[in-house]
């Protein structure tokens, strides 16, 4: 983050100068924060489910998290199976 930028007026003296970037910025993630604070409120319900080898009760907020994370490292995965096979056929 950007401190304001100081200009120095005929006197020699700093002044400080107005960044309408900056608050904007500002104003943007204090909403995204204020949005994951209320998405995270709104699902934090309990939830049942069923696993191949038994159940358990999990917090929603957290099986949309477990989900998000299982779905990332596959990618990453698959991706790096991909690379590597594409190696294979030209080497």
């Amino acid at each position: 983050m950007r401190l304001p930028r100081l200009n120095r007026d005929k006197l020699g003296e700093q002044t400080e100068q107005w960044q309408p970037g900056l608050w904007a910025r500002i104003v943007v993630l204090l909403l995204i924060v204020a949005y994951l604070i209320a998405f995270v409120v709104q699902n934090s319900k309990s939830v049942k489910v069923d696993f191949v080898f038994g159940s358990g009760s999990l917090s929603l907020i957290w099986l949309m998290l477990i989900g998000i994370a299982i779905g990332i490292l596959g990618g990453i995965l698959l991706a790096q199976l991909y690379r590597r096979r594409g190696r294979k056929q030209r080497g």
